[in-house]
């Protein structure tokens, strides 16, 4: 039997909220942890940059306060300076993962046989850590026994140190990064292509679009949403990217494939830095970049979806 409620009976305040407060309890463990572990560090981060510390012993005793003096010697740093370039660099050339796994997505995107077979075999580099896309790609690398000289010859070319020619390194790591950020995009642009309204394909085909023009008018803004997370995962990977340049130069030859992330690492926790205010203060600018290219996709995202309604 089903319970009536008696209208004459006040209710409790959680019975009359029950809609609003439900999610919130729900949401509230995730929100907890993202403040504890995002939110406080960022304005951590801040607070630190102001201060010459090491890191050992309590801030307020063993830090001396320099206000904005650490963002004033950036201004000045060659090295920041090579760090934010390569940087620049990672950003353009890492964005290409992104029209290459929409394009791989459209060739798997198909129901012939053996499609299973080519979807694992481009899904793999995604499964692989960082680490050992490095350790691949070094040994692909080597001056006389990896892949890539032996192909070369095969040509009748010249062999080619990579990673040890200053103006060649960082393209070549960004080269092994974009193997399993392709495939990470290729995932996004496959799901996305499982939603596309076969309906609108149809009335598309009724209209005369095929090929590019049906990519572009019809295909394209269905997978829009696929489109800013692989926008915004691929800035957020190029603009952090650490594990790669620790695996195959360690920041050389010479310091020309150091970006603001691996910067940061020599600065506050090498041997050589425990500068921690000044690591801080690279962190702070790192994610400002960040923060404009996300907050620019946010709000495109979010007049979009405005003008759609209207």
């Amino acid at each position: 039997m089903t319970a009536v409620t008696d209208p004459t009976v006040p209710r409790s305040w959680m019975q009359r909220n029950r809609m609003t407060v439900t999610p919130l309890l729900f949401l509230a463990p995730g929100i907890l942890f993202f403040a504890v572990y995002v939110i406080i560090p960022i304005f951590q981060s801040f607070y630190i940059s102001t201060y010459e510390w090491n890191g050992l012993g309590e801030l307020s005793e063993q830090g001396e306060f320099v206000g904005l003096r650490n963002y004033q010697e950036l201004m000045t740093d060659r090295a920041f300076e090579v760090s934010l370039w390569n940087n620049v660099k990672w950003l353009a050339l890492y964005l290409l993962a992104i029209p290459a796994g929409l394009f791989i997505a459209l060739f798997l995107n198909q129901t012939i046989a053996g499609i299973r077979i080519y979807k694992s075999l481009f899904f793999f580099p995604f499964v692989l850590s960082q680490v050992v896309v490095g350790l691949v790609f070094s040994w692909f690398y080597l001056p006389r026994e990896g892949l890539l000289n032996a192909v070369l010859g095969f040509f009748g070319l010249g062999s080619v140190n990579v990673l040890g020619d200053p103006t060649l390194a960082t393209y070549g790591i960004i080269a092994a990064g974009l193997w399993p950020q392709t495939a990470y995009c290729m995932i996004l642009y496959l799901t996305g292509l499982n939603a596309v309204d076969p309906e609108q394909i149809e009335a598309g085909r009724l209209d005369g679009a095929k090929g590019w023009r049906m990519l572009w008018h019809v295909i394209l803004p269905q997978l829009k949403p696929a489109t800013f997370i692989a926008f915004v995962v691929t800035i957020i990977g190029a603009l952090r990217s650490f594990d790669l340049i620790s695996v195959m130069t360690n920041g050389g030859p010479f310091g020309s494939t150091r970006v603001l992330s691996f910067y940061m690492f020599e600065k506050a926790l090498s041997e050589y830095g425990f500068r921690m205010g000044y690591g801080s203060a690279i962190a702070v600018v790192l994610f400002l970049i960040m923060l404009v290219f996300i907050g620019y996709f946010l709000w495109q995202m979010y007049q979009d979806e405005k003008s759609a309604r209207r």
